[in-house]
């Protein structure tokens, strides 16, 4: 597939407008159609003036004109509203990149308990493929429904399950401690979001209960081969527009060493376009990845307490979402899957 036609669902929020940064600047994709409800009417480069020559208008969501314009659809539109666009398109052709939450989760139930509603569309979960290419590549390609893993799980399942996978650590008293950009909450007024209450203040949030929490212990469960696992989760919001860091602490099996953790990230990464296993004595560092695709991962080995530390960094709107979503397109596309995204 080549020179394929895209509609953004939901592109005046900030994933939204991480796609229309990194999609007018792909070589093989034409922009088709850009919606919201908010801005519908208004030319593109009204709403955002650094694409003020792109001949592009927000249109109000339409699931005829999206499907009559594009071969594939990106869904950068609140939990339970993108299954409402999700099922629809499928039904007329058209492949769905989701950057919600809706197709994530494989439970039901587990969906119900987090999100406090009966899934929108519980037959598409079985289909639906993880977007995480460095685990599900393959899947990806063939895939007509991608469910894009979230921005915390991102920067805590790369570095976490190779480390399980082999062996190295147990599946269980995992603790991740994650600092979030204050982008990560999207484009909207709330107070606790504004200028003065985050300039100058590191605050956890949500550490019970956070909805990306299942989405991890999914895929570590998956990856350490487990049934399930839990974890605790400790999610910090920082003042900073963009970027994600976890430092993951984990319990070392006996006999796990530094060189062992580090050949298990080797192995699965060293190939990776996206993914930088840093030298020893390196941690990683939001500055080094913002505005990229990338993910670095640093380790530690703490002989005293017998824990493994990984230490990782993303961008939260590129690897964290709208960059991870081109990823998966180049790959169902048949495409580079570095395409639009060096």
């Amino acid at each position: 597939m080549a020179g394929i036609r895209v509609a953004i669902v939901g592109a005046s929020g900030y994933s939204g407008e991480e796609l229309v940064r990194l999609l007018l600047a792909h070589p093989q994709v034409e922009i088709t159609c850009v919606t919201s409800r908010q801005y519908a009417g208004q030319p593109l480069g009204k709403v955002f003036p650094r694409y003020m020559e792109a001949p592009l208008t927000f249109s109000a969501p339409s699931i005829d004109e999206i499907a009559e314009r594009a071969e594939v659809a990106f869904l950068a539109l609140p939990h339970g509203v993108a299954a409402e666009f999700a099922v629809p398109l499928l039904a007329r052709g058209v492949r769905v990149i989701d950057i919600s939450a809706d197709f994530r989760l494989r439970d039901t139930a587990v969906y119900e308990r987090y999100y406090g509603a009966a899934h929108p569309a519980p037959e598409l979960l079985r289909e639906a493929v993880y977007g995480l290419p460095e685990r599900y590549r393959e899947a990806l390609r063939q895939a007509r429904l991608v469910a894009c893993a979230g921005c915390y799980p991102t920067s805590i399942i790369l570095p976490t399950a190779p480390v399980l996978a082999a062996g190295l650590a147990r599946p269980g008293n995992i603790l991740a401690a994650a600092l979030s950009g204050v982008s990560g909450a999207g484009r909207k007024v709330d107070l606790e979001y504004i200028f003065p209450e985050c300039n100058e203040s590191v605050r956890p949030y949500k550490i019970t209960g956070h909805r990306h929490l299942p989405e991890i212990e999914q895929e570590l469960a998956l990856a350490a081969g487990v049934p399930a696992l839990a974890m605790s989760f400790l999610p910090h919001l920082i003042p900073v527009n963009r970027g994600i860091h976890s430092t993951i602490v984990l319990e070392a099996m006996p006999g796990a060493t530094l060189e062992a953790v580090e050949a298990a990230l080797h192995e699965a990464y060293d190939a990776e376009p996206f993914v930088r296993v840093l030298p020893r004595g390196s941690l990683a560092d939001t500055k080094h990845v913002t505005l990229t695709n990338r993910c670095e991962i640093g380790c530690a080995f703490d002989s005293r307490t017998g824990r493994i530390l990984l230490s990782s960094a993303i961008d939260n709107l590129t690897k964290g979402a709208s960059g991870q979503a081109v990823q998966c397109m180049n790959l169902l596309g048949g495409l580079d899957e570095t395409t639009g995204l060096r």
